[in-house]
């Protein structure tokens, strides 16, 4: 079922959205050559624990999962799609690392990823994380009244197209609100005017994720949670909580 939220609501979404991007930016300052993935994550949980969050990620398990997720960030690094878990490898130079993150706060959920490079950035790299960059924003651009699901869908897989980028086929964003998957589904790849239909209220974390070689395939690791591109190509993943208003999309999860 999809829920539309009030305007209150939204108020409240915007808080814990604010708090996502609170966290995802002591992330980033705190990524650098030689830094675990552990201790990103550990700068993550000070910033959910400060603000009296809770983590929608840490102990989430889907249906695919053979697990329980053991952190509150994702942490990919380049091959690396989505869902990597934050362990001890210690980035290196040149590493393009994609961050997921979540905060839960007086019952309303914000969603949201960044990409960045570690040390001295390859050019190619950059350019997949402006690719990204652009088909958020063509996905948020298409989150407006009287518009469908599928119209954001479409922005997104059009620009990832002419970047020559290609994206997980089954993998895409979602409703939020309540929690941190909730109907409907947003697609990565889809036909404009089909969906359900966007109304003031509804919430999506929009995200897409791009891979370098151009396939849309991927393979899972052994922990049953990472991603990977299957010709060992770079990945990127952005992400906003958006709502869609009467006064057009409104990103919940800047800072």
């Amino acid at each position: 079922m999809v829920e539309i939220k009030t305007d209150t609501a939204l108020e409240a979404m915007r808080e814990a959205g604010r708090i996502v991007a609170r966290a995802l930016a002591a992330v980033r300052a705190a990524a650098g050559v030689g830094v675990r993935l552990r201790e990103l994550d550990e700068a993550a949980r000070t910033v959910l624990a400060e603000a009296g969050a809770r983590s929608p990620f840490l102990g989430y398990r889907p249906a695919f999962a053979p697990s329980a997720f053991p952190a509150v960030i994702c942490a990919s690094v380049n091959d690396a799609v989505v869902h990597g878990i934050p362990g001890d490898y210690r980035l290196r130079d040149g590493d393009l690392v994609s961050i997921d993150c979540g905060a839960e706060l007086d019952g309303w959920t914000g969603d949201a990823a960044t990409s960045f490079t570690v040390g001295t950035p390859r050019p190619a790299d950059l350019e997949l994380i402006a690719a990204t960059q652009r088909a958020l924003d063509a996905g948020i651009a298409a989150a407006t009244v009287g518009r469908r699901i599928g119209d954001i869908s479409h922005a997104i897989s059009r620009a990832a197209r002419e970047a020559g980028c290609g994206m997980p086929s089954d993998f895409g964003g979602h409703g939020i609100g309540r929690r941190m998957h909730e109907d409907p589904h947003v697609a990565n790849h889809g036909r404009p005017g089909r969906g359900f239909p966007l109304r003031h209220g509804l919430t999506l974390a929009i995200e897409p994720m791009l891979m370098a070689g151009g396939r849309n395939d991927y393979r899972t690791d052994p922990d049953g949670w990472t991603l990977r591109t299957i010709d060992g190509s770079r990945a990127a993943h952005i992400e906003h909580t958006v709502a869609v208003t009467e006064d057009g999309p409104r990103i919940l999860t800047l800072l």
